[in-house]
């Protein structure tokens, strides 16, 4: 069995998500389809570093593609497969990985930038939130520097399985302004579903004067099911690189 690593692009937007769906088109599926094109079999398998959710993006999304072929280089395995899928998925890069190398289990950290507008945008709509209120940055990093470290996200995020750790190792949570864009960028350990949006909202709630840095770093302490009240839209988020 060949094992290798691709590092693609894509715009979620018109995706259910990256986790393979029955009745739906999602960016596993699609290079599943594509996969079985290319070595004209269905023993294939396609795991990604993140499972993003609908409508969510990527730059710098990672996975392992494992086959029982090993004629195929990587550069001819990213030609066809690029053959294979639609324009809004894109492979960047494949490279031979180790016959165990797991692009979710060995991943080290993910990072991710979501995306404020702050006017309306007649052609970025499908990539960022616009907000807008004006929103005010001060407060919003200082309300982001009380989330970072390893802390208890279980108010951030959904958990799918009873027994799954709420525990996050938040490394980066950084805002940042460039003209008529507010850049959040997002690193840790790894996400809960939904907390990447979660975050993101309840800190344009603060920026809004609607919320202070005390309830935020409240909600580490005491699980609370308001910041999902809050959960940003999926169009401004973009997953940015993954590390091994």
């Amino acid at each position: 069995m060949t094992r290798f690593k691709l590092t693609l692009e894509y715009d979620g937007t018109r995706y259910a998500g990256w986790q393979l769906q029955k009745n739906d088109r999602s960016i596993q599926g699609e290079l599943l389809q594509a996969a079985f094109k290319v070595f004209g079999t269905q023993q294939v398998e396609v795991y990604g570093a993140g499972r993003t959710d609908a409508g969510v993006h990527a730059r710098g999304q990672v996975a392992h593609l494992a086959v029982d072929d090993s004629r195929i280089t990587p550069e001819q395995l990213r030609m066809r497969m690029n053959d294979e899928l639609s324009h809004d998925i894109n492979i960047l890069s494949v490279e031979k990985a180790h016959p165990k190398f797991h692009a979710r289990h060995d991943a080290k950290n993910r990072s991710y930038v979501y995306q404020i507008s702050k006017r309306r945008d007649a052609f970025g709509k499908k990539y960022v939130w616009w907000v807008r209120d004006t929103l005010d940055i001060a407060a919003m990093r200082a309300a982001a520097g009380r989330l970072v470290g390893f802390h208890d996200f279980r108010s951030f995020g959904d958990v799918e399985k009873e027994d799954q750790s709420t525990l996050v190792d938040l490394t980066r949570l950084d805002i940042r302004e460039d003209a008529d864009r507010i850049y959040i960028h997002i690193s840790g350990s790894h996400f809960l579903w939904k907390m990447v949006r979660r975050i993101a909202g309840v800190l344009v709630e603060v920026g809004r004067g609607r919320m202070s840095a005390d309830t935020v770093e409240g909600f580490l302490k005491n699980p609370s099911r308001e910041p999902a009240k809050f959960t940003a839209p999926p169009s401004g988020l973009f997953l940015e690189r993954v590390e091994y």
